[in-house]
């Protein structure tokens, strides 16, 4: 049964993924198409085609290998200024300058004298901004929706002001592990002196009335090490218990790798699932897109930690997973039967969205091949062909993309790499959520 269940997981999981992806590249091919462009092909996978069947001008079809699609709108590879596009060029300008002109070549091998007007690079920089964007757009749209969906649906859980769990001793940041076990040598916690018990609901610390637990989180810290006065309501109840916090090393926040020192007092809140609006949907959606821009930013230091985890090094929990991994990690949501199947689905759809929203952060990335690369090229002909109308000089014309590509290779290089590491660090030595 729960191999069975791994399956349907990752199958469904797999299945999330090409949807997003097809869902994406219809993104980038529906305003392509009502800007008139000329769009070849939409496919969804790479490699060899399974089933495909033509539209129109429109090839649409799937391919055998399940990892991403593309759209083939045509143009996007502008030709050489004042160069007839058609012709190939004789001479040979070296090996950088060749894999330019050939790729221009290869561009307009299937371009008719009609199709003048509707390729790629002769629209307006605006309109080749908007196809560029909405692909990545639409991935945010769906983790937008699924999260959404998620918290006004379900709900989140919310911290409550009732104690869940009182700490014996104290533990810095840097030693929690998760068998870190109490020592002799360990202080014994404030929460503990005080005489906390679990079930305790704090109503006041140091004269503050408390309403929730993110209230309470930074007046204990900021607390440092000072005496401490809490009024809890036990047993229908008002206790009042005396205590001193002291100063320890914690994380920063949630999942944070930032260590801060800070007022601990070594109580931990009961956790309770409750249905959000809309405005937290927003805010929700906001710091996690600044997480995942700096989960981005970490990504090549991550990445050392997973290399070294090929040849028998630890695997950080928060590290880096490819699709295999993220499939992974489904199938074993799946197969976990200590959670309800409700907990089970809502796991499952929160990955598979923070996955939609790190590949639509990640395509922001300015940079060749990624659609990120592209904007950027419209956004600066903007600019150019913007100050050449304001200083009354001559249009300098579209911003030939085709230079870049000595540096969109080497970065399409790079990602294959990475994500051929990433590929075999999730297969010797895949992250486990629930240590099975």
């Amino acid at each position: 049964m729960t191999a069975l269940l791994t399956v349907i997981g990752i199958v469904l999981f797999v299945a999330g993924i090409l949807i997003s992806v097809g869902l994406h590249e219809l993104g980038h091919m529906v305003p392509a198409k009502a800007f008139g462009m000329k769009v070849t092909q939409f496919f969804v996978g790479f490699g060899r085609t399974v089933w495909s069947v033509k539209r129109g001008e429109t090839e649409y079809g799937i391919k055998a290998i399940p990892a991403g699609g593309f759209v083939r709108i045509i143009g996007m590879m502008p030709p050489a200024k004042g160069e007839d596009p058609t012709k190939v060029r004789k001479a040979n300008t070296g090996p950088i300058q060749s894999m330019v002109e050939n790729a221009r070549s290869a561009e307009y091998e299937t371009i008719s004298p009609e199709d003048n007007g509707r390729l790629f690079y002769q629209k307006v920089w605006w309109k080749k901004l908007i196809v560029m964007a909405s692909g990545p757009l639409v991935n945010v749209v769906i983790a937008f929706m699924l999260f959404g969906g998620l918290f006004m649906l379900y709900g989140a859980s919310v911290a409550q002001t009732t104690v869940a769990t009182v700490t014996d001793c104290v533990i810095p940041a840097s030693q929690a592990t998760a068998d870190r076990k109490c020592e002799s040598g360990d202080q014994v916690s404030p929460a503990k002196t005080a005489g906390f018990q679990v079930g305790d609901r704090i109503e006041s610390f140091n004269g503050t009335q408390i309403t929730s637990w993110d209230q309470l989180t930074p007046l204990i810290r900021a607390n440092t090490d000072k005496a401490a006065t809490i009024v809890v309501e036990r047993n229908g109840q008002q206790v009042t218990l005396q205590t001193k916090t002291i100063i320890n090393q914690v994380r920063d926040e949630a999942g944070s790798d930032k260590i801060v020192s800070v007022g601990f007092l070594g109580v931990s809140p009961e956790m309770k699932v409750e249905r959000q609006d809309f405005g937290f949907v927003v805010d929700k959606m906001g710091e996690m897109t600044v997480a995942t821009v700096k989960a981005i930013g970490n990504f090549p230091e991550k990445l050392v930690g997973v290399a070294k985890s090929i040849v028998g090094g630890d695997r950080d929990e928060d590290s880096p997973m490819s699709v295999v991994g993220a499939s992974r990690v489904a199938g074993e949501i799946a197969a976990n039967q200590s959670m309800t199947g409700g907990e089970r689905i809502v796991l499952g759809i929160s990955l598979l969205a923070s996955l939609n929203l790190f590949l639509a952060l990640f395509n922001f990335i300015p940079l060749l091949p990624l659609d990120g690369g592209h904007m950027a090229g419209a956004i600066w002909e903007g600019i150019r062909r913007g100050f050449a109308r304001l200083f009354g000089r001559p249009d300098p014309g579209y911003v030939d993309v085709a230079k870049l590509l000595p540096i969109a290779y080497v970065a399409a290089s790079v990602i294959v790499v990475m994500g051929v590491l990433l590929v075999i660090a999730d297969i010797v030595n895949p992250i486990r959520l629930f240590n099975g």
